[in-house]
C-alpha cells in the first residue's frame, strides 16, 4: 500500500518531468517532448523562458515581505468580489469530501488590471487589484506587475507549442479572442509549515486540477507537490514533483482537456507539507471572456467524434 505521509521513513516516490527548453532552436525535439508529457502527466518544466533567476528571487522576496506582515494588517488587504487580495489560513476548502479542514495556505491574488470606468471592468476577473500602500511595501506592486506581464509571454510561448503538439498552427492560441486579451490571474501562496496528514484530512492543498488552459509555477526548493497520474486509480499514487531553481512547471487545466477532446488530460495534484514553511507562485492562464471553447478540428473524427461536454461552450 502507497506510503501516504509526508514524514515516512520511506523515500517519497518522485516524478519525472520532461524538461522544455525555450531556447531550443529545435521546434520539433520541444514539440514531441511536449507532447509526450501532455498524454502521459499533465505535468512538465520549461527551463530558459526568458526570466531571469534574480528576477525570480526579488519576486519570491517581495512575496515573503507580503506575508511576513502582522496578520491584522494583512486583513486590511482581505479578497474583495473580484477575487483580488489576500485569502487566509483556511479560507479556501479543494477537496472538500476529503479534507477536515481548509487549506493550511495563506494566498494573494493579482488579476488583470482594468480601471475602475472601463466597461471591461464589468466582466468577471477583470478590474481593479487590491495593492498594499507604497510606505508599506515599497516596490511591491512594480514587482509584481512586471512579474505578471513577463509570465504571461512566457505562457504565449508555451502556447505556441501546445498548439502544434495538437496539428494546429502554432498562433492558434495567440489570437485577440483567446490569449490576445487573457484572464491571468498571479497568486503568491504561502504554506505556514502545518504538518500534513492525509489520514486525518490536514493539506497544504486539497487535491484538484485546475479550470483554466495552462498554470505556470515557480516554487522554492522545498518538496510539496504532488501529482496523481490516473485520478481513478485505488488507491491513487500520487508522486511528489520535485522543485527545479529557475524553472517553471506547467499544467494542463481543465479547459484544455476538454478542448482537447481529452486528448490531453488536466491532472489531479495537491500540496502535502512537512513541518516548513514552503513559498510559491502560481499564474493561471485562460482565454478571454468571449472566447468559444470547442473541440479541436484536429482532436475529433468519425472514429473519435467529440465528447457531449466539448461540443462548444462560450467562456464566461
Amino acid at each position: 500500500m502507497e506510503k501516504q505521509c509526508v514524514n515516512d521513513i520511506e523515500a517519497p516516490k518522485m516524478s519525472v518531468l520532461n524538461c522544455i527548453d525555450l531556447s531550443n532552436p529545435d521546434i520539433n525535439q520541444s514539440v514531441s517532448l511536449l507532447k509526450q508529457a501532455c498524454l502521459d502527466s499533465g505535468f512538465f518544466y520549461v527551463v530558459n523562458h526568458g526570466m531571469s533567476e534574480e528576477f525570480m528571487d526579488k519576486v519570491f522576496a517581495q512575496s515573503r515581505r507580503l506575508f511576513c506582515l502582522p496578520l491584522n494588517e494583512k486583513m486590511k488587504l482581505l479578497r474583495n468580489e473580484k477575487h483580488r487580495g489576500y485569502t487566509p489560513v483556511l479560507d479556501e476548502i479543494l477537496d472538500s469530501e476529503n479534507q477536515a479542514h481548509g487549506d493550511y495556505k495563506e494566498g494573494y491574488y493579482i488579476g488583470v488590471e482594468v480601471p475602475e470606468d472601463d466597461p471591461e471592468a464589468e466582466k468577471p476577473f477583470y478590474g481593479q487589484n487590491v495593492w498594499p500602500a507604497p510606505g508599506l511595501l515599497p516596490g511591491w506592486r512594480e514587482t509584481m506587475e512586471k512579474f505578471h506581464q513577463e509570465a504571461l509571454e512566457i505562457a504565449i510561448a508555451v502556447a505556441r507549442i501546445i498548439a502544434l503538439a495538437l496539428d494546429l498552427e502554432s498562433e492558434f492560441f495567440d489570437k485577440p479572442d483567446m490569449l490576445g486579451k487573457s484572464i491571468a490571474t498571479l497568486r503568491l501562496l504561502h504554506y505556514e509549515g502545518q504538518m500534513s496528514d492525509p489520514s486525518k484530512g490536514i493539506y497544504g492543498a486539497g487535491a484538484h486540477s485546475d479550470f483554466g488552459l495552462i498554470t505556470l509555477l515557480a516554487t522554492d526548493d522545498v518538496l510539496g507537490l504532488q501529482i496523481c497520474k490516473d485520478k481513478d486509480a485505488k488507491p491513487q499514487i500520487w508522486e511528489y514533483v520535485p522543485p527545479l531553481k529557475g524553472a517553471f512547471v506547467v499544467n494542463l487545466g481543465d479547459m484544455l482537456e476538454r478542448w482537447s477532446n481529452c486528448v490531453f488530460k488536466s491532472t489531479l495534484h495537491r500540496v502535502l507539507v512537512n513541518d516548513q514553511e514552503r513559498y510559491s507562485i502560481a499564474y493561471f492562464v485562460e482565454p478571454c471572456h468571449d472566447c468559444l471553447v470547442e473541440c479541436l478540428p484536429t482532436c475529433k473524427s468519425e472514429n473519435n467524434p467529440p465528447n457531449e461536454w466539448a461540443m462548444g461552450c462560450g467562456f464566461v
